[in-house]
């Protein structure tokens, strides 16, 4: 357990935990249910023998069977009280010592008779020589020849042919014993059952666990290492363990194209900013030693390529960092009719624009229109006699369409072109053709904005780039 770690603050000691407990409080549960149902069961079993025994004395005390004759059960399983109206014991079982529940707490016959000499007693009582449909149960103790027990006691009444009314208690013994041994096997069963399937909800949960830590142990290795080439192992039961693993392979795989992608954007950066710094460096140098030699225009052209290379670097650097533009209203035909006027005097080749009307969207005049110069400025650098500009807006969108009459972009270079620092024209010098940044950033701000920057070929040769924006 690593240090600081509290002792069930694995995953695993967790489930085995709620696992048990969960068990513990469904079997305590189907315990008790158990119990209450034998137990209620146990009950109405006593219940009925108990009315037997007493409806058999009583249908001897209906026929006219003296009190003293009566045959009672001498088993100390059904103890029997025979009381009369005014609970007076009139006949008890054979060796009861002491009862509770009845008619009467007195386990010794008084001797008295029932029949006329009974005050309510009558020639013309309707009731004489009958035994009594209903039936109270009443739960009590008997100790019959020293054995106490728990008992169900039913109480019957019958009426004598003498008259008189007469309450009979039978008991039959509640069966506790086999409660007993009922909860005992429980209390005995239960934790052994819980420490059973704690031990293997333990185990199971280990084994379930097992390729995530070897997806943690892998993933410290490669924090310590700094290798994102390594890749976590991904198990072969395509659950959802697996799913983990292979989405934390995809994200290590995306860092790692993001974090070369950085490198390789710092090395370049670094690359391109030292050529100009050199330049101007040397030129400053040279003036400071021979003033009549100092290159004021190249060190202004130095200066400007510097704050040139220096803004679309900090454009990149906010767009990755996944700066949301702003949401202003741009009518994207008037950007370029401003910059197709403003080329109209110093391009190199002419620009035609096509398509009449407003091309509103939602973002940044700034960056769009910094979209829009390095469109046409990459379209003037290759053309050769003609660079169209087309604008179009349908189904919720508006699309710029770019094309030069130059020698077109190759199809397996369509997409690296839009990759950071990425010439096609190397053999040229760089002042001529660019940092290679410019086609980057266009497609970063453009995707920014909601739509997408791609490069085809023209219709009649040449490049063409179609840039697409939702419409505001």
């Amino acid at each position: 357990m690593p240090r600081g770690r509290r002792p069930f603050a694995s995953v695993r000691s967790r489930a085995a935990l709620a696992a048990t407990a969960v068990v513990a409080v469904a079997l305590v549960a189907a315990g008790l249910t158990v119990l209450l149902t034998l137990r209620g069961s146990l009950a109405r079993q006593s219940d009925l023998q108990a009315e037997i025994i007493a409806r058999e004395v009583a249908a001897q005390v209906a026929v006219g069977t003296p009190v003293a004759r009566l045959d009672l059960p001498d088993s100390e399983d059904h103890p029997v009280q025979v009381v009369d109206e005014h609970g007076r014991v009139l006949a008890v079982t054979k060796d009861l010592d002491a009862i509770s529940g009845t008619g009467s707490r007195s386990v010794t016959p008084s001797g008295a008779r029932t029949g006329k000499d009974d005050d309510h007693g009558g020639d013309d009582d309707p009731r004489r020589g009958e035994v009594s449909t209903d039936v109270r149960y009443s739960g009590g103790r008997a100790t019959v020849d020293h054995d106490a027990a728990d008992y169900r006691f039913a109480a019957v009444e019958a009426t004598p042919p003498a008259g008189g009314t007469v309450v009979v208690y039978a008991g039959a013994r509640l069966a506790t014993q086999a409660v007993g041994s009922v909860t005992q096997a429980m209390l005995l069963g239960l934790p052994l059952l819980l420490v059973v399937v704690g031990g293997v909800t333990w185990l199971v949960t280990r084994r379930a666990l097992r390729p995530v830590e070897a997806i943690r142990a892998e993933m410290a290795a490669i924090t310590s290492a700094g290798d994102l080439a390594r890749r976590v192992p991904v198990p072969g039961s395509r659950d959802e363990v697996a799913g983990l693993a292979e989405t934390t392979n995809q994200t290590l795989g995306a860092l790692e194209r993001s974090v070369e992608r950085q490198r390789r954007f710092v090395a370049d950066a670094s690359h391109e900013l030292r050529s100009p710094l050199a330049s101007l460096r040397t030129q400053l140098e040279v003036a400071a030693a021979h003033p009549h030699l100092l290159d004021v225009d190249g060190a202004v052209q130095d200066v400007v390529r510097l704050q040139d290379l220096a803004a679309g670097l900090l454009l990149l650097a906010r767009l990755d960092a996944g700066e949301r533009p702003r949401h202003d209203r741009v009518d994207l035909g008037e950007l370029v009719r401003e910059e197709v006027a403003h080329r109209a005097a110093t391009g190199r080749v002419p620009v035609e624009v096509s398509g009449t009307g407003a091309f509103e969207v939602l973002g940044s005049a700034a960056q769009l229109d910094r979209v829009l110069v390095n469109l046409l400025d990459n379209a003037q650098r290759h053309a050769a006699s003609a660079v169209r500009v087309g604008l179009a807006a349908a189904g919720g969108r508006v699309t710029l369409r770019v094309t030069d009459d130059g020698p077109g972009v190759p199809p397996a270079d369509r997409e690296r072109i839009f990759e950071r620092f990425v010439r096609l024209d190397d053999a040229r010098a760089r002042d001529e053709g660019g940092a290679g940044l410019g086609l980057a950033i266009a497609r970063g701000v453009a995707r920014a904005h909601g739509g997408d920057l791609t490069a085809g070929e023209a219709p009649g040769g040449g490049s063409a780039f179609e840039l697409w924006l939702p419409a505001g």
